[in-house]
């Protein structure tokens, strides 16, 4: 039990690299704090649905890493 349990969390953990690592840059840096968001006022907006489809499965992926994690200290 304790081998699938490891299997599934290095399963788990490499999607979440993956689906981290596609995902698009939120943050502005300090450049989005000087100019105060303007250039967000001013650009198009993107394409947000992947980017959504994304961040939802990120959160189930991270769920459920931490549940595999709880599940692996009680096997």
């Amino acid at each position: 039990m304790h081998e699938v349990l490891m299997a599934l969390l290095v399963i788990v953990s490499l999607a979440i690299i993956v689906l981290v690592l596609l995902q698009s840059s939120k943050g502005t840096g300090l450049s989005g704090a000087i100019s105060g968001g303007a250039e967000q006022l001013f650009s198009k907006q993107k394409a947000r649905g992947l980017d959504l489809i994304l961040h939802r499965i990120t959160i189930v992926l991270g769920v459920l890493f931490f549940g595999l994690a709880l599940a692996i200290t009680k096997f």
